[in-house]
């Protein structure tokens, strides 16, 4: 017979189910969080949990109430459960809405939203280096985290790069596709004509911006006087109110190696004779400006308006001739010539070859390797390589990145980069000095709206959405990094994601000794030469605006020189901007993928496209020279696509 303090067998067996335990209820329970992090849960939550289960579902003894009224209790603790639990869910969901507000603006300090608290908010379960984290809170120490948007995307990337540092990159990284690219190979020093003796007159050259823009227009200059059968005088270059430089075409490139070199093509004097000095071109009519010729006018223009010029006043003054000459139609010959002055025609004068062979050496950690380029550019200033394995080589990796965020370019493209009122201000006044025009137009029409522009990839990429490049792309941390680009537009806390998560990242300030930049400090052009010297002989190379003519001849030298084992990153910044709109939700795996796919699709290898630069794209047959079995392949190519669409 059952003890008076057992229930009755009816009530036993009616309340069995209700006898498990609490722990084994919570142990049990469906949860997304993993082990560690259910563990993690405080003391005060789990009684909270336990003593509600255990009120809504009691073992009743002896003496249990009625079951009408233990049907109404039970009812109304279930209620009272539910609402509960329903508290409890909606605490939980406040606290991940606090967390993603956290991440997408940051606290002041590190304890108070900086990456190093971003980072353990992302998986509280992984340690990072002590080295690490250090370097992480230096990013945060002191002031507000300034990557605005981008400070969850930051954190990502900070936490995928420390997950990755002994793991392998990505194959393709310092690859690009080896079969069909160094099936082309250079040939533009090839001639199959006979020298123009120069007899119609004398074309003389100002010519107008930085030292790339400068390069171009003597190129097209170049042409110009073969096309009108003239004589060329050697350029000379506008002073700049933006690049502020005087150097002049002797402080940058080998005067006598240009004449000598062009010889076979064109008649190149160092000076009007002396008859001709004393004209008032001015009054004569003898100069033309870029107001006066179209952009990329074809080659009939110069011979119907500045050839009868030429033959009455025997002088024309070209003043600017920013691209001013068309890529397409143009004979096949003088798109050779064209070639051969950028890339045979143009040396750099001894001074900045030996600076830019000391920069290479050091950027490579003084291994005893030649990069394929590097007679090209440094001339005899790079010493014979020494035995070296495949380690002196990797040893000596490095990549180049052209961080084109100087204020010109950033006033310039009518962008917004996270600056609030201040920045409108600082770029507008800029844009009145230096881009009149440009505030005219912005006063007379309606221009697209900053958004708008970033969102079709007309805003050059800023410091943060680089690194987010970078590393998505799979470089490791420990890659050294040069960057290429003076007086980047923010200083250099624009720069401390950049600097953080790349550590060994060097600039030509940095590589090299004050007393040996000295020599270049006040032209800005040579320093630029420095620029080109090491961005060319990168072992991979990335752009930021794939509109910058630095990155176009730079790209294009890599190419014609390359042998198809220079990779060049350019940006799709139009499918990039998509990606990057999604920064506040996107995960980092996803992240990862489409920007890979984003870049990869950008290093076919194919022909110039017509009407493009043979600067850029020197792939081409007036330029280059493919492989028979290529050549075919190509043709089949296309076949297939045509067939396609």
């Amino acid at each position: 017979m059952p003890s008076s303090s057992s229930p009755p067998r009816g009530h036993a067996e009616q309340w069995r189910a209700p006898e498990i335990s609490v722990p084994d209820l919570l142990h049990h329970s469906p949860s997304r969080s993993s082990s560690s992090s259910s563990a993690s849960l405080s003391r005060p939550t789990s009684s909270f949990i336990a003593s509600a289960i255990s009120w809504a579902f009691p073992i009743r003894g002896h003496g249990a109430p009625s079951k009408s009224h233990r049907k109404k209790s039970q009812r109304r603790r279930r209620v009272h459960l539910m609402l509960a639990l329903l508290g409890l869910l909606a605490s939980f969901f406040l606290l991940n809405w606090f967390m993603l507000f956290r991440l997408q603006d940051p606290g002041d300090d590190d304890g108070g939203g900086g990456p190093l608290h971003l980072l353990s908010s992302i998986n509280p379960s992984r340690h990072l280096p002590s080295s690490f984290k250090e370097e992480l809170r230096k990013m945060g120490k002191g002031k507000k985290w300034k990557h605005g948007i981008y400070a969850r995307m930051l954190a990502l990337a900070a936490h995928a790069l420390a997950e990755m540092q002994n793991k392998h990159e990505p194959k393709d990284l310092w690859e690009e596709p080896f079969i069909p690219a160094s099936a082309w190979t250079p040939c533009a020093d090839q001639r199959n004509w006979t020298r123009s003796e120069g007899n119609n007159g004398y074309i003389m050259i100002t010519a107008n911006g930085g030292i790339n823009q400068q390069r171009v227009a003597v190129c097209n200059a170049v042409v110009v006087a073969r096309l009108l059968n003239s004589t060329l005088v050697i350029p000379s270059f506008m002073y700049s109110s933006v690049w502020k430089d005087v150097s002049q075409f002797g402080d940058i490139y080998q005067e006598e190696h240009f004449i000598e070199y062009l010889s076979p093509d064109i008649r190149i004097v160092k000076e009007l004779p002396e008859e001709l000095q004393s004209l008032d071109l001015e009054a004569i009519g003898s100069i033309v400006t870029d107001v006066d010729i179209m952009k990329e006018a074809k080659p009939s223009f110069y011979l119907k308006n500045i050839l009868p010029l030429l033959h009455k006043n025997k002088v024309v003054h070209f003043v600017g001739f920013g691209n001013r000459l068309a890529f397409d139609p143009i004979p096949f010959d003088l798109q050779r010539l064209r070639c051969r002055c950028n890339f045979h025609a143009l040396l750099f004068v001894p001074k900045i070859q030996e600076a830019g062979a000391l920069l290479l050496r050091r950027l490579r950690n003084h291994a005893p390797y030649q990069g394929r380029l590097d007679h090209s550019l440094v001339g005899p200033y790079y010493a014979e390589p020494k035995m070296g394995g495949g380690n002196a080589v990797k040893s000596s990796r490095y990549l180049a990145l052209h961080l084109r965020f100087e204020i010109d370019m950033v006033a310039h493209s009518l962008c917004e980069y996270g600056g609030g009122q201040e920045e409108a201000e600082e770029l507008e006044a800029y844009r009145k000095i230096h881009f009149p025009a440009l505030t005219l137009l912005k006063k007379t029409r309606k221009l697209p709206s900053p958004a708008a522009l970033r969102s079709e990839g007309l805003c050059p990429l800023t410091p943060e959405e680089a690194v987010l490049m970078l590393s998505a792309l799979g470089f490791n941390r420990r890659t050294r990094v040069f960057v290429a680009g003076a007086n980047i537009y923010g200083g250099p806390s624009r720069l401390a994601a950049l600097t953080n998560l790349f550590p060994n990242l060097v600039t030509k300030e940095k590589l090299l000794s004050a007393s040996e930049i000295e020599p270049f400090a006040n032209f800005s052009s040579q320093l630029a030469a420095l620029d080109f010297i090491g961005c060319t002989a990168a072992d991979a190379f990335a752009m930021t605006d794939s509109g910058s003519q630095l990155s176009s001849l730079v790209s294009g030298y890599r190419v014609y020189y390359g042998g198809g084992r220079m990779p060049t990153i350019r940006p799709n910044k139009r499918r990039l901007a998509g990606i990057f709109m999604k920064n506040s939700t996107i995960e980092w795996k996803v992240f990862e993928q489409r920007v890979r796919k984003a870049v990869r699709q950008t290093k076919h290898v194919f022909e110039r496209p017509k009407g493009r630069s043979v600067y850029r794209f020197p792939r081409c047959k007036e330029c280059m020279c493919v492989a028979e079995e290529a050549a075919a392949a190509d043709v089949v190519t296309k076949t297939k696509r045509k067939r396609r669409h």
